[in-house]
């Protein structure tokens, strides 16, 4: 048996960094993982998907628009495997890197499934069925969430993909329907369209990426048609299965029922958390009928010594929420000064083409809760540096409160403006307003200055539109 003052259940975003900050502050700490170091977001998530994700820009660039630069050639060869094996390559190093940092703090690491056996005690089994039993003051549950697949879907791994299948296949299919237009159904349609495959998108909802503003979703639906995607929104898969050729999936929308055809299929509808089967019903930790684990702003559950971070609590399923809840849940078990979440204004990104950004609230909700609402908007048409790039598609959508010129939330579609995003977040936290972004000088030619002159239209004093 090993005694430790916090054991971390999930080595992903939040459970790593979560021990990281635990050891810092001086207590002992282990980490448990059932598979990898870095979890879904290092190794088949986050980070691979970003390297496919510019192997694609450039696959598009060479592809679609090398008149425009100047390319041509004879006969161009994109080799998809390349892009896979450059992902892998991206993933380890990131893995290694986190195996390094678990030694340089002195954190101990136990690859097994865990379950919570009390209050103080988590039996570790390792791939060999061996057992250990590990003794500690604090667990945090990290243990991150699955994919959603509805009853009667068969997953196959071949032609009826998650993303994990998806991710991994070296070989490209001539033709996919994508099921979902969240972050990952429109980052894998990007990847796999800049690559010459055919890709139909299918939405239940009335808007692809329907959880951001409604004028981004259009302004995204639109660049995507314009690339010659198929999106059909408002359509609710009745029926998915597999045939000789490839998949066939029955769906209805206000025009009736179709069936679509493919070579593959990707599930990508959303996540459900993993708060069930560890132990955690027995203690009484509250867990709702998602499967999400019950917290409060300290990331505590119900009993004590208990707490809960990352998708496992479905506050929101991002990986830098789950890292900020982390350190904000060592930070309280030792007793030092941490600060809190305001889940709506974290920010969120989406890394398809174009990119798309955002936080806080959109207009609408805005106006439903009662400010004085002031819209201000630049587009990168008019941005130098965009031009330069050949990538002006989009804008930069500031809401603020007219009478203060408080931050209410940001929305952004086009180039990098998942880089950009951070400014505006900084700027709502410590409560910098429209009047003073726009005053702060931005260097020429950025896109960060389509940010600056969004704040000035606030005002009515933008000067390059």
């Amino acid at each position: 048996m090993s005694d430790y003052d916090v054991v971390v259940i999930g080595a992903g975003p939040g459970g790593y960094v979560c021990a990281i900050r635990a050891a810092q502050l001086g207590l002992k700490t282990a980490i448990v993982d059932k598979q990898w170091l870095g979890v879904v977001c290092l190794n088949v998530g986050c980070i691979p998907s970003k390297a496919l994700l510019k192997n694609a820009e450039v696959a598009h660039t060479l592809r679609e628009r090398g008149k425009e630069f100047g390319f041509s050639f004879e006969n161009l060869v994109l080799d998809y495997s390349v892009a896979v094996k450059r992902s892998r390559q991206t993933s380890d190093r990131l893995v290694k890197g986190v195996g390094f940092l678990m030694k340089k703090n002195n954190i101990d690491v136990h690859m097994g499934t865990a379950r919570i056996t009390s209050r103080d005690k988590v039996l570790v089994t390792d791939k060999d069925g061996k057992t250990s039993e590990l003794n500690t003051k604090n667990i945090v549950v990290a243990t991150g969430a699955s994919v959603a697949i509805p009853p009667g879907w068969k997953i196959d791994g071949e032609k009826i993909l998650t993303y994990l299948e998806a991710i991994l296949q070296e070989k490209l299919p001539k033709s996919a329907i994508v099921i979902g237009a969240g972050a990952i159904g429109v980052e894998f349609a990007t990847v796999w369209h800049s690559y010459g495959v055919d890709v139909t998108i299918v939405e239940m909802l009335p808007r692809i990426v329907p959880m951001e503003d409604e004028e981004v979703s259009d302004e995204l639906a639109k660049s995507l048609k314009r690339r010659k995607m198929n999106i059909l929104t408002g359509h609710r898969v009745q029926e998915i299965r597999a045939t000789e050729q490839g998949v066939q999936v029955k769906v209805s929308g206000n025009d009736g029922e179709k069936t679509l055809e493919a070579e593959q299929a990707l599930v990508a509808i959303g996540f459900r958390p993993n708060g069930r089967g560890l132990g955690l019903e027995e203690l009484g930790v509250v867990i709702n009928e998602r499967g999400a684990i019950e917290i409060d702003e300290r990331m505590a559950t119900n009993v004590p010594g208990v707490w809960a971070i990352g998708d496992v609590t479905a506050k929101l399923m991002l990986a830098h929420v789950a890292s900020a809840q982390g350190i904000i849940c060592s930070e309280t078990i030792a007793g030092v000064e941490t600060t809190r979440l305001n889940y709506e204004m974290m920010p969120r990104a989406t890394y398809c083409q174009p990119q798309v950004a955002s936080f806080g609230l959109t207009e609408t909700q805005a106006r439903e809760r009662g400010y004085d609402v002031k819209v201000a908007r630049f587009p990168f048409q008019a941005n130098g540096k965009a031009l330069g790039l050949g990538d002006a598609v989009g804008w930069a959508k500031i809401v603020s409160d007219a009478k203060y010129g408080e931050i209410l939330g940001a929305h952004l579609i086009g180039p990098e403006v998942t880089e950009l995003l951070p400014e505006l977040t900084l700027a709502q936290m410590m409560e910098i307003t429209v009047h003073e972004i726009g005053r702060n000088v931005h260097a020429h030619p950025t896109l960060s200055e389509a940010l600056m002159e969004a704040a000035e239209a606030s005002a009515g004093q933008a000067i390059n539109i």
